[in-house]
């Protein structure tokens, strides 16, 4: 059964929804962006309706300043009270819960990994999280890197690089974006949350997403050996869909977030 609940978040008055179950693990879901908690194409709430089935409670809110929530929105950066709240109340109605992952896609999986411990949660289950801040309209430096080493071992590729169908402006201005020193330093500031409070963690990526590809290479970095000897490999999903909306994607993702909640 689906519930709408209202809970309080520093004297705002925050909007949830609790899919009841009996289990005694469930998921919190932290939206990305100023994502509602019904989440694009209904993912969120979807998502929640089938672990449902299978006996995990799941529990979705609106920060403050989004969807049915009262007050100014913090931005993922500011959303530590808010993440705390939602666990508190999600407690307060399931108080058969021994456990709870924390679901976060995007920034919201930044927001879970810098929060999350404090916060109350379990475990993560982080989505093609947010990991390294880009320009406005621009990928992050590995996508377009990705981008054009698959570009340049294709046959297409090629021809279309020496028949002058490329654009040699744009790419240089993709060559320089890669050789820049990366930006200061979202990757770092998750590292050292990751790494002091050590919680259990899943990562799902779909491959050819900008944001997926990006939080790929600061996984590989040597500032995150640490923690990726304690977690096991993410788990690549064959799409492009930043929100998993390709045939095929949702199915991958409920089996996903269902064996991180059987582990």
């Amino acid at each position: 059964m689906r519930r709408l609940l209202s809970f309080t978040c520093e004297a705002a008055a925050l909007g949830g929804s609790l899919d009841e179950a009996g289990g005694s693990t469930g998921l919190l879901i932290v939206t990305g962006g100023s994502q509602t908690r019904i989440g694009s194409h209904r993912m969120f709430e979807r998502l929640a309706a089938s672990l449902v089935v299978a006996g995990y409670p799941c529990f979705r809110f609106d920060r403050r300043g989004v969807g049915d929530s009262d007050g100014e929105d913090p931005g993922y950066r500011e959303s530590g009270p808010d993440i705390a709240a939602a666990v508190r109340a999600f407690r307060a109605a399931c108080p058969q819960l021994q456990r709870i992952v924390g679901f976060g896609l995007c920034d919201g999986g930044t927001a879970l990994s810098l929060f999350g411990a404090q916060a109350g949660i379990d475990a993560l289950f982080l989505a093609n999280p947010w990991f390294v801040e880009a320009e406005t309209d621009a990928p992050p430096a590995a996508a377009i890197k990705q981008h054009y080493r698959d570009r340049l071992m294709s046959v297409d590729g090629w021809k279309k690089l020496l028949s002058g169908s490329v654009s040699y402006r744009k790419l240089l201005r993709g060559v320089m974006k890669v050789a820049a020193p990366p930006p200061a330093d979202l990757a770092a500031e998750v590292a050292s949350a990751l790494s002091a409070r050590s919680l259990p963690l899943t990562m799902l990526l779909a491959r050819r997403d900008n944001t997926a590809i990006a939080a790929a290479d600061v996984w590989s970095s040597p500032r995150y050996r640490a923690i990726r000897e304690r977690n096991p490999e993410p788990i690549y999903i064959e799409s492009d869909s930043h929100t998993f909306a390709r045939a095929g994607d949702e199915a991958a993702l409920e089996g996903a977030v269902l064996a991180a909640l059987r582990a």
